[in-house]
C-alpha cells in the first residue's frame, strides 16, 4: 500500500491537477483507500486501491487539509493509474485555522492546566508476573500474543476458584476479529469509504507505540510485536502492547448496616483490574482497545475513539450559506471543512470455553407476566423465560431495549452444589446497529454486523468475521454466510460473536482531534461460582499505604 504512493506522483495529469489548485508538490501528504468491492468491470482480476491527497502546509494535522474531489485509482500490481476523477476544482483548500493538535504548539497560546499530575502509586511494585506470554495476576491467567491482523489475542484464560482453588476455563481464545468503518456519503470521492481495518489494513500492523505515563500508568509492563514485512524481513513493532493495574477509587463490594439494626458494621472493598491495552492508529483514527480482567471473574472488552475526522472539503464557511443541510452528509467543523457521518463497528470473536470445550447458548428472556383475577394486589410482574439455542439461526441476536434479554454460555455438564450450569453472560454496553440496505454492497461484504450477537460452531477456518481474504471480497465469505448453514451448537464447541457499535455525526468538539469516546462489554460469571468469589479479599489498610505529602498550598 505505501508502495503505491508514489505511483500518482509520476503521473503528469495528477500533477496538473494539483498545481492547478496552487498546492506545492512537496507538501503533499498521500493515503491509500481501500476501494472496496461494486462489481464493476473495472474490478475484475485486479488489486485496486484508491489514492487521495491532502496538504501538509503551516500544520501537521493535513487531515484538515484535503484536496476535495481528487481521486486516483490505482493497479497495485502493475503500479500504474487506471483513471483519476478531478472534480473539486471549485472547492478552496481549508485554511487550517488552528489545527495543530501537538503540546508544543498548544502551549504558545496557554497551557490549560484542569488538574495537578497524577499517578497510580504501587510501593510495593505491581503483583502481576509476566513469562514470556503467560500472564499471572490476583486469581487469573491468560496468554498475551500481538498479532498482525487482530491487534491483541487473549487465549487460555483461566480463573482461580477460592473454594478448590481450581484454575477454571473461562475463555479458549478472545480478539477483535473485524472492523467496519463506512462513511454515509454517496458522492464520487466518498462512496467506497467502507473500511475493513483488520482484514484490509491489519489492526496489529497499525498499532502504534504506546506513550510511557500517558498512555499507560507507571509499572506497566510493555510487549513488542514482532511481524513479518511484505517481502519476509522480520520487524519489531516497539511497545505495541502495555499490561498494568488499574484502580481508580471504584469499589469492588461494600455494605454499610443501617442504624435502626443497631450493627455498627462497614465493609468495603477497593476495586483493582488489571488491563491489557493496545491503541492502532489506523490513518486518521485511533482505537485504544482494553482487555479488562476483574477479581471478581468478570472481563471488560472495551473500545475508544479518538484521533482525528476524515473529513470533506467544502466552499462553505458558514451554516448560513447552505442550501439544504441535507446535502452536506455531515457537519460543518470550520471554514471550509465537513466532518462526514459514519458508523464504526468492532466485531468480536469469543471462542468459550466454561468449564470446558462442550458449551451451550441460553438466551434468557424477560416477560411480563400479569396477573390471574384474585391472585395478588399486583396486576403484572416480570419472569425469566430460558430457551436454549438448538442451532446457529437460534442464536443471531438483534438488540432491542423493548424485548429484554440476558445472554448465557453454560456448560450443561458442570453444575453448582445447588444444580445450577456453570455459566458466563454477555452483558452488552452501549452499541448501534447498522442501518445500511443488506444488499448495499459495502454492508453485504459487512454482513456480521446485520446482528449485534451469533453463536457458531468452532470451526479453525471461521475466525475472521469478513472473511479470511477480506481485501475486494464480495461477502461470499462472512459470519452471516457460515452462521445460516444453521448448524447445531448445542453442548457443542462454540463460538460466541459481539459487535459493539457507534453512529458518529462529527460536531465541533471533534474538531481538530477529538476526545475519546468509548463503549465496551462485559463478560461477567453467572452461576460460575458457589459464591462471591472475592469474600476474603482484605480490605486497605492505612499502614500498607504510604502517606504522599500533598505540596502547600499557596
Amino acid at each position: 500500500m505505501q508502495g503505491v504512493l508514489e505511483v500518482p506522483l509520476k503521473n503528469l495529469e495528477f500533477n496538473r491537477s494539483i498545481t492547478r489548485r496552487g498546492v506545492d508538490m512537496a507538501e503533499i501528504a498521500c493515503l491509500p483507500i481501500s476501494s472496496g468491492w461494486y462489481g464493476t468491470l473495472v474490478e475484475e482480476n485486479r488489486r485496486l486501491i484508491k489514492v487521495q491527497c491532502y496538504s501538509k502546509k503551516g500544520t501537521v494535522n493535513f487531515y484538515m487539509k484535503p484536496i476535495e474531489g481528487l481521486t486516483v485509482l490505482v493497479d497495485m500490481d502493475r503500479k500504474e493509474v487506471i483513471s483519476i476523477s478531478d472534480n473539486g476544482l471549485n472547492i478552496p483548500m481549508a485554511k487550517g485555522i488552528d489545527t495543530d493538535y501537538r503540546y508544543s504548539v498548544q502551549k504558545l497560546n496557554g497551557e490549560l492546566r484542569l488538574f495537578n499530575p497524577i499517578s497510580l502509586e504501587q510501593p510495593e511494585g505491581p503483583s502481576f508476573k509476566i513469562d514470556g506470554n503467560l500472564v499471572k495476576w490476583a486469581n487469573w491467567e491468560f496468554h498475551l500474543k500481538p498479532d498482525p491482523r487482530a491487534g491483541i489475542i487473549i487465549s487460555q484464560a483461566k480463573v482461580r476458584d477460592p473454594e478448590t482453588s481450581e484454575l477454571r476455563n473461562v475463555i479458549y481464545k478472545g480478539f477483535t476479529s473485524e472492523l467496519f468503518v463506512p462513511y454515509m456519503d454517496p458522492t464520487d470521492g466518498w462512496y467506497f469509504k467502507t473500511y475493513m481495518d483488520a482484514g484490509e489494513y491489519g489492526f496489529g500492523l497499525q498499532a502504534m507505540p504506546l506513550d510511557p505515563l500517558n498512555d499507560c500508568p507507571r509499572n506497566a509492563h510493555y510487549m513488542d510485536g514482532v511481524f513479518a514485512s511484505a517481502d519476509g524481513t522480520p520487524y519489531v513493532q516497539s511497545n505495541m502492547i502495555c499490561v498494568f493495574e488499574s484502580y481508580a477509587g471504584d469499589i469492588a463490594w461494600r455494605h454499610s448496616e443501617c442504624p435502626i439494626t443497631d450493627l455498627k458494621v462497614t465493609e468495603v472493598r477497593p476495586k483493582v483490574t488489571l488491563v491489557v491495552r493496545m491503541a492502532a492508529a489506523v490513518a486518521n483514527y485511533d482505537y485504544i482497545v482494553d482487555w479488562e480482567f476483574q477479581t471478581d471473574g468478570l472481563i471488560r472488552a472495551k473500545v475508544g475513539l479518538s484521533g482525528i475526522l476524515m473529513v470533506k472539503g467544502t466552499t462553505y464557511d458558514n451554516m448560513n450559506q447552505v442550501p439544504n443541510q441535507e446535502y452536506l452528509y455531515g457537519t460543518l467543523l470550520s471554514e471550509n471543512i465537513i466532518g462526514v457521518i459514519h458508523d464504526h463497528y468492532i466485531t468480536y470473536y469469543l471462542d468459550m470455553d466454561i468449564d470446558g470445550s462442550d458449551n451451550s447458548f441460553v438466551k434468557v428472556n424477560i416477560k411480563k407476566q400479569e396477573t390471574s383475577e384474585g391472585e395478588s394486589p399486583r396486576k403484572s410482574y416480570l419472569k425469566a423465560v430460558r430457551n436454549v439455542a438448538k442451532t446457529e439461526k437460534d442464536a443471531q441476536i438483534k438488540l432491542s431495549l423493548y424485548d429484554p434479554s440476558e445472554f448465557h454460555v453454560i456448560n450443561p455438564s458442570k453444575k453448582t452444589r445447588l444444580g445450577n450450569p456453570a455459566g458466563y453472560k454477555l452483558v452488552p454496553g452501549a452499541t448501534a446497529a447498522s442501518l445500511l440496505d443488506h444488499e448495499d454492497p459495502p454492508q453485504k461484504r459487512a454482513a456480521f454486523t446485520n446482528n449485534q450477537i451469533w453463536v457458531t460452531p468452532y470451526n479453525k477456518s471461521e475466525q475472521w468475521a469478513g472473511g479470511l481474504l477480506v481485501y475486494q471480497s464480495q461477502g461470499d465469505d462472512t459470519l452471516e454466510v457460515w452462521s445460516n448453514r444453521d448448524r447445531p451448537i448445542e453442548n457443542k464447541d462454540i463460538v460466541l460473536w459481539y459487535t459493539i457499535g457507534f453512529h458518529h455525526i462529527p460536531c465541533q468538539e471533534d474538531y481538530p482531534i477529538m476526545p475519546t469516546v468509548s463503549s465496551s462489554f462485559d463478560l461477567k460469571p453467572v452461576n460460575f461460582f458457589e459464591r462471591n468469589p472475592i469474600l476474603r479479599v482484605p480490605p486497605n489498610f492505612k499502614e500498607d499505604l504510604p502517606v504522599c505529602k500533598a505540596r502547600d498550598s499557596t
